[in-house]
């Protein structure tokens, strides 16, 4: 349906250039086509914004209708897209949600990788990733703080220093999401070696400012390491190539020089979809796997497995050498498992656990528990000074709480985020819309609203904002491989906290809200949500802003205290202190001789 893609430049246009009868349409439309994008999506004559095969919509004739629904819809309808497809305008109310997106919802004993395909080519359901099909996409700067988070609590934790200079962070792909590493590692202060085998991604991120340095020879890397390290100078290098091909030569300096090149190392191909272009094998080029995935996918799929187990067996070789692999929910690990490589966690019954943690296991998982997660901003009137200001806002909010105090359980969070949101401007993350990330707990983010409502009111900003989040989040994912990974109370496979809330947000006041199968480690592995709320000044705004976002963090809060993490109780009793009509159900923990005397009885 190429046919039916507009002959016009596709951007984030200033929310006032869209045709309307509520705002709130608008603003929907700018996220739209911020998503679609060049300069922001992956593949965006097939509507893909990220992760290879993380759609917008399936079709642009579906795209024309939903714009159309868009523009001519009142303030009691509500647009509702089943995977992409608008089934129509539907009466509601005017604090309803303006557009309800289901992408990829199936019968749970139906929702394998074979039936997608299938009914993706029957053009009956889509795979939205997480802010491909929900509208809330920012660019690679929508995973770069979470990215910076995680490097940087890895040294801190695993290489026992915040000072990263002169430390070599490994990893692969430079696409939508992935293309955050290479900035992260310069932002944290090491050197940071990303391989990607597309040179027409790599040359993109480089155009952007998101990686320093592009590398075609596996000498030049290695020596070019080497000198940074000497150096200690923080370095982004694109290595064009795979990234087997760096581990397997990391393992060879090892062996012959005894230096140890990486610290701490990733990966971020799109393991989710890793025999459809999501993983590319390192045993033939680029354009003959591009040639062999389509002509003889059997083959190509026996070679992909094949690289996996070349690759975890590198990467078993320098982790018992001394480096930390991190897995990146990415369903890297979960796909090698599938082919065979050495990466089963010994003594695990369950075939569900591997060697390597998770990222969130390690690390984010306490952050999400002390509720930390990755809201997001964009300033629809397109203007980089509104985006200025509410940096300077959000700045002085989280200021504001140091100077009141703050528990000492999150202080260093919010220092952390203090110093992000300060020197954000001076990294040049934006790409597309104006739009930024920061880190923030339940306190920061009803803080960081109102002040941003009050300031549109006040005409200290051109246009509205519309507020959202990743689905990657305290509370948007059920996902036993990533954002659930450290839920050890056996509820991990469950999906109940993301769907409780998307429904929860939809009465709550969000603008619209969406509800994703698969998202990170793939379909079938990942129920998933989101929103985007406008603030316009108005009280009821605010109003919808402060009901909203307090149950969407309290809500991931308490089912990770109720799983038994210690944070997450800290953090939900703090929250029910400050309001009184919160009241949430909390574990009696059993002391461990009482289960022992039960066990022996």
């Amino acid at each position: 349906m190429y046919r039916f893609r507009p002959n016009i430049e596709m951007r984030a246009y200033p929310i006032n250039d869209y045709p309307c009868n509520t705002r709130q349409a608008a603003g929907i439309m700018h996220m739209i086509m911020n998503n679609l994008d060049p300069r922001v999506a992956q593949f965006p004559h097939e509507l893909v914004t990220y992760g290879g095969n993380g759609q917008v919509f399936s079709n642009w004739a579906q795209f024309r209708l939903a714009m159309h629904y868009l523009s001519e819809m009142t303030e009691d309808q509500t647009l509702a897209l089943y995977s992409g497809h608008p089934m129509g305008l539907f009466p509601s109310h005017i604090d309803a949600p303006r557009v309800v997106v289901t992408n990829g919802m199936m019968v749970p004993n139906y929702s394998s990788r074979e039936n997608y395909d299938r009914l993706f080519g029957l053009g009956v359901t889509m795979y939205g990733q997480m802010t491909a099909g929900s509208f809330c996409y920012i660019g690679p700067q929508g995973i770069v703080h979470g990215t910076t988070i995680t490097v940087m609590n890895a040294g801190r934790q695993q290489l026992g220093t915040s000072d990263l200079r002169g430390r070599v962070f490994v990893s692969s792909g430079l696409g939508g999401m992935s293309g955050a590493q290479a900035k992260a590692a310069v932002i944290c202060g090491c050197i940071g070696v990303i391989a990607e085998v597309s040179k027409e991604a790599l040359l993109k991120r480089h155009k952007q400012g998101w990686v320093m340095e592009v590398v075609d020879s596996l000498d030049v890397c290695i020596e070019r390491i080497k000198r940074a390290k000497k150096e200690k100078t923080p370095l982004s290098i694109g290595y064009h190539g795979n990234i087997v091909d760096i581990w397997e030569r990391m393992v060879t300096e090892y062996d012959s020089t005894g230096e140890l090149l990486v610290d701490l190392g990733s990966d971020q191909t799109s393991c989710h979809n890793p025999f459809n272009g999501g993983y590319y094998p390192t045993q033939v080029s680029f354009d003959e796997a591009n040639d062999i995935m389509t002509t003889d996918p059997v083959r190509f799929k026996n070679l992909v497995q094949e690289s996996l187990r070349r690759q975890i067996a590198a990467i078993n070789k320098l982790a018992d050498r001394g480096m930390y692999f991190f897995d990146y929910g990415n369903a890297f690990l979960l796909e090698a498992s599938r082919a065979g490589a050495d990466v089963k966690k010994e003594g695990d019954q369950t075939g569900n656990r591997f060697r390597y943690p998770s990222y969130v296991q390690d690390i984010m998982g306490d952050i999400f528990s002390l509720g930390f997660g990755p809201f997001r901003w964009v300033c629809t009137s397109s203007d980089p000074n509104d985006l200025a200001t509410t940096d300077e806002i959000a700045t002085t909010v989280l200021e504001d709480f140091i100077r009141q105090g703050v528990p000492e359980t999150t202080k260093q969070q919010y220092e952390d985020n203090i110093r992000w949101i300060k020197e954000a401007a001076k990294h040049k993350l934006v790409v597309g819309s104006q739009a930024r990330i920061l880190y923030s707990n339940q306190r920061g983010r009803m803080a960081i609203a109102s002040a941003f409502n009050q300031a549109v009111s006040e005409g200290k900003l051109r246009g509205p904002v519309i507020i959202s989040r990743d689905h990657h989040d305290v509370s948007g994912t059920d996902s036993p491989f990533r954002e659930t990974s450290n839920i050890y109370d056996g509820s991990a496979f469950c999906a109940d906290m993301a769907v409780q809330n998307v429904i929860g947000d939809s009465f709550r006041g969000a603008t619209w809200v969406a509800l994703h199968n698969g998202g990170g480690v793939g379909w079938g592995e990942v129920i998933n949500g989101g929103f985007g709320l406008m603030l316009d000044g108005t009280e009821r705004a605010g109003e919808r802003a402060k009901a909203m976002l307090a149950w969407d963090v309290t809500n991931g809060v308490a089912r990770r205290s109720w799983s038994g993490n210690t944070k997450a109780q800290e953090t939900i009793c703090h929250a029910m202190q400050s309001n009184s009509k919160l009241k949430v159900t909390l574990p009696h923990n059993v002391q461990s001789d009482v289960l022992d005397r039960a066990f022996r009885n």
